[in-house]
C-alpha cells in the first residue's frame, strides 16, 4: 500500500512539474510575441501619423508638410491624439497574443490584458477602430 501511495506521490509531482514547464513556456511565448509587437495610428486626417513600441514609447512621428501654418497647439494636440490611439491599438494586439499563448482567461492573461488597459485605455474621441483588433 505505501508503494502504491508512493507512486501516485512520484506522479502527482511529475505532472505538477510538467504543468509547470508547460505554463512558463507559454509566458515565454507571450513575452516574445509583445516585445515584438508595434502600434500605428493617425490624426487629423493623416497628416499625423506615430508609432509606438510595445511600452507604448514613441518609436516614429511622420507630419506631412500641409500641417505647416497649423497653430503649435492643434499640432500637439493632434501628435497626443495619434499618440493615444496607438497605445490603445497595443492592447488590442496584445489581447490577440494572450489569446494564443496562455489563454486569456489565466491568471497572467488576465494581469497582462488589466495592465494594457489600465496603462492604454481607450482614447474618448469615439476613433473607430481605438479598439478595432480586439
Amino acid at each position: 500500500m505505501l508503494g502504491r501511495d508512493l507512486d501516485d506521490a512520484e506522479r502527482w509531482v511529475a505532472d505538477w512539474s510538467a504543468s509547470i514547464s508547460e505554463r512558463a513556456e507559454r509566458a515565454r511565448r507571450l513575452a516574445e510575441r509583445v516585445a515584438e509587437l508595434i502600434g500605428s495610428a493617425e490624426a487629423a486626417g493623416g497628416l499625423v501619423e506615430v508609432r509606438v513600441d510595445s511600452g507604448g514609447a514613441l518609436v516614429a512621428l511622420h507630419l506631412d508638410d500641409r500641417l505647416t501654418g497649423w497653430p503649435a497647439a492643434r499640432v500637439e494636440r493632434e501628435i497626443m491624439t495619434a499618440l493615444r490611439r496607438a497605445q490603445a491599438g497595443l492592447t488590442d494586439r496584445v489581447a490577440a497574443a494572450v489569446a494564443d499563448t496562455v489563454g486569456a482567461d489565466s491568471e497572467t492573461g488576465r494581469a497582462v490584458l488589466d495592465g494594457y488597459d489600465r496603462r492604454f485605455p481607450a482614447p474618448d474621441d469615439g476613433s473607430p477602430g481605438a479598439r478595432g483588433a480586439r
